[in-house]
């Protein structure tokens, strides 16, 4: 018994003497930067398209063969130039013969082609009026004479007799003249037809724009409705872009919306929303927006792609270190936060950075916090650390 005491006070001694000859773990020198937290707008970014204001496909109300187009491919148009003309020969010849066909009725009535006399005012109504009133003059004599016994009671009825036929003659004659006004006033209109026909033959622009597309070309026989021209207005231009249902609640008339494109690096636009969808999209749950440009920029054109950035939640804190502190190795991202002379591992999502910082879980760090800034690839969980000047 003695002598195994004796060995297991020899083998004890032994591991003490080995485990003072290990040396102190290495303290590894880091710089840090503090914690810092600032105020940020949070934002979403998603796709939209540039639209043109107005878009329209310039057709004729009339068939005719082309005459003329006086715009082409590109070319910037003003309201109300005629962009294409229709040969209107025969139309004219409509007309003319939509006027002579008024002018002879209105003769026949005995109505100067410029006046305006109604048909109580024809030279047909005022002889028949003039006839009845004659008639009715003598009938009115006749019943004083009657009484009187200066005229027979046979003459008497004679006198009526004429008066009441007079009197139905000038009905027959209204009558008559307000159907002649009706045919007259039906040549008219087809007169008005002829005009606008003739008119038709000169397409117009409805607005300010470009042509975007010419359908036609001279001498080629259209249709009524055929499109001529294609005519875009793009200014001021439109963003329709469509949001998550997530945030559908956030954006409102009057919203601004950033976006960028490609075709003008490092230069942000601004819209202004104007049209939000009653309802989302059934199959995507996306609500579809439209905001409109104040200006106009050269740079930008209809059917452009855009990356637009809607500010969801305007000056929100978050809680950010230097990008100098994030280390990533495979797939990880993590910072390392210095705490009694240890660095201590926190691991982080996919970073979101803004100026130069890298936004962190707000719940892990708190004020006061430093971050290791070098050395990173040397640092483990719980390793030491000697913080340097």
């Amino acid at each position: 018994m003695l002598a195994l005491c004796a060995l297991l006070i020899q083998a004890c001694t032994k591991k003490v003497a080995e485990v003072k000859e290990q040396p102190a773990p290495a303290v590894i020198e880091v710089k840090t930067a503090p914690v810092e937290f600032h105020r940020v707008d949070r934002s979403i970014s998603v796709t939209g398209s540039l639209v043109a204001d107005e878009s329209v496909s310039l057709s004729s109300e009339v068939a005719g063969r082309v005459q003329s187009l006086f715009f082409d491919f590109g070319q910037s148009v003003k309201k109300g130039q005629v962009v294409a003309q229709l040969d209107a020969t025969e139309y004219r010849f409509q007309l003319d013969r939509s006027r002579a066909a008024l002018a002879q009725a209105r003769a026949q009535l005995g109505i100067d082609p410029g006046s305006e006399a109604s048909p109580t005012e024809t030279p047909g109504m005022k002889q028949a009026r003039a006839q009845m009133e004659d008639a009715k003059f003598k009938y009115e004599s006749a019943a004083k004479l009657v009484k009187t016994g200066d005229i027979s009671a046979e003459r008497f009825t004679e006198v009526e007799k004429a008066w009441h036929a007079r009197e139905a003659a000038f009905e027959a004659t209204q009558n008559e003249m307000h159907t002649v006004w009706a045919n007259i006033a039906g040549l008219k209109a087809d007169v008005e037809i002829a005009q606008k026909r003739i008119n038709d033959c000169s397409i117009r622009a409805p607005f300010d724009g470009a042509v975007a597309e010419k359908l036609v070309s001279p001498g080629q026989y259209t249709k009524e409705n055929t499109a001529l021209v294609t005519l875009v207005k793009t200014t001021p231009l439109r963003l329709r872009a469509e949001l998550p249902e997530g945030v559908s609640d956030q954006v409102k008339t009057g919203s601004t919306l950033i976006f960028t494109t490609d075709a003008a690096p490092g230069v942000t636009f601004k819209a202004t929303v104007r049209q939000l969808d009653p309802t989302l999209d059934a199959k995507s749950r996306m609500l579809t927006v439209e905001a409109r440009m104040e200006g106009s920029d050269a740079r930008l054109r209809p059917g452009m792609f855009v990356q637009v950035k809607l500010v969801t939640e305007p000056g929100a804190p978050v809680t950010v270190v230097p990008e100098q502190a994030v280390y990533s190795l495979a797939g990880l991202t993590k910072i390392f936060v210095v705490r009694d002379g240890k660095a201590h591992e926190i691991r982080l999502g996919a970073p979101n950075k803004t100026g130069g910082f890298v936004e962190v879980p707000g719940d892990t760090l708190k004020p006061g916090d430093r971050v290791a800034i070098t050395n990173l690839p040397m640092l483990i969980e719980g390793a030491a650390v000697g913080v340097r000047s």
